[in-house]
């Protein structure tokens, strides 16, 4: 897991030319809605790809969790199928009713039932490069969801140039990166991590609690600002050292959600001591995602060391697999 997130970079440069080359179909008729599909490690790049292009994309990028997709999916629909291994059970439910609502269809994988499908029905159908965990090939979903929607003239061409320069920061940054990494997953040690982040960063939050999850074997749980100050922070009522916080800051964030942040650190610093601020680095959101997205790895990763687990081993989720196999 260690080479895995220490090739990140690599990875992106891959994915980049993957998407550049990829051999994609228009729509016969106009994309009125986008819906991705995919979970765990195959579905985050959803998230951060629907967070990143809100302000921009020209039609709604939705996202799908589960075993079903929404009603309003139809022929006008583009829907994205994103599955790493190919045979991710829930995923291939929801490409079954694509394909039944006539929807145009695009799919991510490095192979297994979806590929087969994709041939066999003559779906759009990018491969990428299989035999590692999914959530360490986020670089490769993440990057093609971005290229189909550029293909199909929704983005426009400069986030894919900020990709670029997102590679170039992390590539500059690796050793303060990890670093920093090796201290916050000290002081994570041993600890309850609570993530808190700005609406227009959850995606970043929900991979770094995933990372937490899967590689650091530990439990967390993330919120979003301003959401948060209208719940979450009244369950902040006793002392318990045992939490840690973590805050992902942004130094060109809305000025409001600042002065909410630091009133928010005034109210949780009675209640726990440790609250971690992470800055962000780079120009554009694309960047900054990257940025995060990375460090948080190599925070997870030096955690799992920390705790003698193996960052790689995810037992229980497949034991699960096989249960369900099993009906």
């Amino acid at each position: 897991m260690k080479n895995l997130v220490a090739g990140f970079s690599r990875q992106l440069k891959e994915a980049i030319e993957i998407g550049k080359h990829a051999q994609l179909s228009r729509s016969s008729v106009e994309i009125s809605n986008v819906h991705i599909c995919g979970l765990g490690g195959s579905g985050i790049g959803g998230n951060i790809v629907s967070e990143l292009v809100a302000m921009q994309a020209s039609v709604p990028v939705n996202i799908s969790k589960g075993y079903f997709i929404p009603a309003y999916v139809n022929a006008h629909t583009l829907v994205i199928i994103s599955s790493y291994s190919g045979n991710t059970e829930e995923t291939l439910q929801c490409m079954e009713q694509a394909l039944q609502k006539k929807a145009k269809i695009v799919c991510v994988t490095s192979g297994g039932k979806v590929a087969e499908i994709a041939k066999k029905n003559n779906l759009d159908l990018i491969t990428v490069p299989g035999g590692m965990p999914p959530r360490a090939c986020l670089g490769y979903s993440m990057t093609q969801l971005l290229y189909v929607l550029k293909y199909n003239g929704l983005i426009g061409k400069t986030i894919l140039d900020e990709l670029v320069k997102a590679v170039e920061l992390i590539d500059s940054e690796e050793e303060n990166i990890c670093k920093e990494a090796q201290i916050i997953s000290d002081q994570l040690l041993g600890k309850l991590p609570v993530i808190y982040s700005t609406t227009y960063f959850e995606a970043v939050s929900i991979r770094f609690r995933q990372q937490l999850n899967e590689n650091s074997k530990v439990l967390c749980w993330h919120q979003v600002i301003p959401e948060m100050n209208h719940n979450e922070l009244v369950g902040w009522r006793e002392k318990n050292e045992k939490i840690a916080v973590i805050l992902f800051r942004d130094k060109d964030e809305y000025e409001r959600n600042n002065v909410r942040i630091e009133i928010n650190k005034s109210v949780i610093s009675k209640y726990t001591p440790h609250i971690i601020e992470i800055w962000s680095k780079g120009v554009s959101a694309i960047e900054k995602a990257i940025y995060f997205i990375h460090l948080g790895d190599w925070i997870s990763v030096y955690l799992a060391e920390k705790r003698g687990y193996d960052a790689s081993e995810i037992n229980v989720i497949n034991d699960l697999k096989s249960e369900l196999s099993r009906l």
